[in-house]
């Protein structure tokens, strides 16, 4: 639930009164190649294309107290601090850098629930501690609703922060206490009105003062310190109270034993990556490993320790025999994060599975999540894609009670048949979405398609066939945005004809979300064949497949708009953007699968390098990093809610799926190397494969294939 670590900068929604591009830029508050640092907050969203949070900022200074974070340009402005790379040191669950204005070191790392911050000052009876309340990722006007604080005693504070942000109605509470007394403490209100009523109308106390509220607040404690004192701070955070946040900080970090905390947490790190032990060089290793981490960082939990959590009706609830998680990009990560998580964490997607049927049970809607964050539904992106993790995950057998397992069906029928909600009305009226209706008409049809095939995989694993035929027959709906008489995916109007004037190279205005017609006529995953019927059979879909990963796209379609870049993008295939994420593994369809290889061999040190900038894109949350995960272990789930996995070219040298039934699941790949990208042939369990699928029954039962490879396709 914290996520502490540092911030470089934050950007205003706004930039001279027009959109600043910088908001997503910083999504995450960190840039590699900033020259400040100012301040290090204690939750973030990892990879995302939206920014908010970067809740509860704090930043150790000495000398003359500044209240003003300053600008990078000018940082002895204000309170931030230059550093170097050479002075930093990031790990999993620590991070460490010297302040070199303030000639301080920066320690911290975390349990679940706490933030524990390790300062170390030189000789000065002007150290200070600052804590802004004002400070976060995505500050548009008005995110702040209200903040408060209230000191305790004189080293510990408790507080809240009320935000209208992406999430809309937020609170997050907290408790904070210091290894030390301070010796003075005050703050600073930036609201329009310097005083409320009440208490602060008679005293108006800025010094020492017991309690203080507004909505733009920045707190400091003032400290005397001898040389390589160490001030410690314990901050931990709570959806529900502050209450629950001093009994978070109690519950798991009851001492002051910083190294204590690291090396626990670094321990749990090193169990969680020993799921996967691979063969390769120090770059396979350090991609794969950094992939590791980035898969296990959302979602997050999101519930005290005493299982109590703020729901989506803003009421408390309490988790019951699961742990609740929240920050669900399903856009994004039910295409290989949720099915790794299957192989890998079990457990923890079953409690994801839990988290999103409170979440449909708590909803006014009645609907399963879409992408949901701190008790909050944020409507993001198009399909209702959270019925592809439940169904996954029953047909894989991570969720086996049958009730849950019918509940989990129910809510997904349910949410499929919501007609209020994105077009789901019109799509189930005409068999897919009018351009009237919607700016996304043709994607949102072509998921809505491939959640309904994935609802249909689940009721004929439960046996529920009247299901299984309607929404069989609804995912054969992709066909009817088909135009055979261009070749393409494109949006069809009401009355059944297909809207003029289409060009399906650019992105704007088309039907199409993140992607074009080019990248989208080639999603359904759910149904290879029929697709490759419809385009005309196995020779114009090869065609296809080849000129999407070879063409020149013109410059005029990077310059629609400033968020489309070259990043991410290999000739007109959208890496960067997950509706292409399967598209390498279609030619396992055709009759030249040695292109699936030769692709997914092409992408992988293309798309991930252990460099600063080494994605191409953003990680979305851990779907990038999923994608490499099993591409480099050679296989991929090509359609979630299906047992196969469609296999490719491994990457490592071998691997060891380390899985929490204690079987082994082991992948040998002899003679692999960069030229040596075509599997000659493949040996599961000592009998030749000669399919180009693998089940996860194969998998999770344990036991080991063996990959074969060389310089030629076969």
């Amino acid at each position: 639930m914290v996520q502490l670590s540092p911030e470089t900068d934050t950007a205003s929604y706004e930039l001279n009164g027009r959109y600043n591009p910088d908001v997503y830029k910083y999504c995450a508050g960190y840039q590699y190649e900033d020259k400040t640092i100012v301040g290090f907050s204690h939750t973030h969203f990892s990879g995302t294309g939206h920014s908010d949070l970067g809740d509860f900022l704090i930043m150790p200074t000495t000398g003359t107290l500044q209240l003003n974070p300053g600008t990078a340009d000018k940082p002895g402005s204000g309170y931030r601090s230059a550093f170097s790379h050479q002075n930093e040191l990031s790990q999993a669950n620590y991070y460490k850098v010297k302040l070199d204005d303030h000639n301080i070191l920066a320690e911290m790392t975390t349990t679940a629930r706490v933030g524990f911050h390790q300062y170390t000052f030189p000789k000065s009876d002007q150290s200070h501690i600052i804590l802004d309340l004002m400070a976060g990722i995505y500050n548009y006007p008005d995110k702040n609703v209200w903040t408060y604080l209230r000191v305790v005693n004189d080293s510990t504070v408790m507080g809240f922060r009320q935000t209208n942000g992406w999430a809309r109605t937020r609170t997050l509470y907290f408790a904070m206490s210091f290894n030390k007394a301070f010796f003075k403490h005050g703050y600073k209100k930036y609201d329009k009105r310097e005083v409320y009523g009440g208490f602060w109308g008679k005293f108006n106390k800025t010094e020492n003062f017991p309690e203080i509220a507004g909505k733009q607040i920045r707190a400091y404690f003032d400290f005397k310190t001898e040389e390589g004192e160490k001030i410690k701070i314990k901050f931990a955070i709570s959806p529900v109270s502050m209450a629950g946040a001093m009994n978070n900080m109690q519950t798991e970090i009851p001492g002051w034993d910083f190294d204590k905390v690291k090396n626990d947490g670094q321990q749990q790190w090193e169990t969680e990556l020993h799921k996967i032990e691979i063969k390769g060089n120090q770059e396979t290793k350090e991609n794969f490993y950094t992939s590791m981490y980035h898969t296990m960082i959302n979602p997050t939990i999101y519930m005290d320790a005493d299982g109590q959590y703020k729901g989506i009706d803003q009421n408390v609830h309490k988790a019951e025999g699961f742990t609740n998680y929240t920050t669900f990009s399903l856009w994004d990560t039910y295409r290989a994060l949720h099915p790794l998580f299957n192989i890998i964490e079990p457990k923890r997607n079953a409690d994801m599975v839990q988290s999103m049927l409170a979440h449909y049970e708590q909803s006014p809607e009645h609907m399963l999540p879409i992408w949901s964050n701190s008790g909050n539904e944020n409507w993001c992106m198009s399909g209702y894609h959270s019925v592809a993790v439940l169904a996954d995950a029953v047909v894989k057998g991570t969720i086996t009670d049958i009730n849950t397992a019918n509940k989990a069906l129910d809510a997904c029928i349910a949410t499929a048949t919501h007609r209020d909600y994105e077009g789901i009305g019109e799509y189930m009226d005409h068999g897919y979405i009018p351009d009237e209706k919607s700016g996304v008409s043709v994607s949102s049809t072509l998921e809505y398609a491939f959640d309904d095939w994935s609802i249909a995989q689940l009721a004929k694993k439960l046996n529920r066939m009247d299901v299984y035929e309607t929404f069989m027959n609804r995912s054969a709906n992709y066909k009817n945005v088909y135009d055979p008489k261009v070749g393409f995916m494109r949006p069809k109007l009401a009355n059944g004809e297909f809207r003029k004037g289409f060009d399906p190279l650019t992105t704007i205005n088309e039907g199409f979300i993140e992607g074009n017609s080019w990248n989208y006529t080639l999603f359904a995953p759910q149904d290879p064949k029929s697709l490759i019927q419809l385009m005309g059979g196995n020779k114009r879909f090869t065609r296809y497949l080849d000129s999407l990963f070879t063409m020149n796209l013109p410059d005029k379609y990077f310059a629609e708009t400033e968020d489309i870049t070259r990043d991410g993008i290999i000739g007109n295939y959208v890496h960067g953007n997950e509706p292409s994420h399967h598209v390498a593994y279609l030619y396992n369809w055709t009759d030249q699968p040695w292109k699936t290889q030769e692709r997914i061999r092409m992408i992988l040190p293309r798309m991930y390098k252990p460099t600063s900038d080494g994605l191409g894109g953003n990680d979305d949350t851990g779907q990038m990093s999923a994608w490499y995960i099993f591409s480099s272990l050679g296989f991929y789930p090509v359609a979630p809610g299906s047992d196969q996995y469609s296999t490719g070219s491994p990457a490592v040298d071998g691997a060891t799926i380390n899985l929490d039934n204690g079987k082994t699941f082991t992948i040998n790949v002899k003679n692999q190397s960069a030229k040596n990208v075509y599997v000659q042939k493949m040996v599961l369990n000592g009998k030749p494969l000669t399919g180009l699928t693998i089940s996860h029954a194969d998998i999770m039962n344990g036991g080991e294939i063996t990959f074969y490879m060389g310089s030629k396709h076969r």
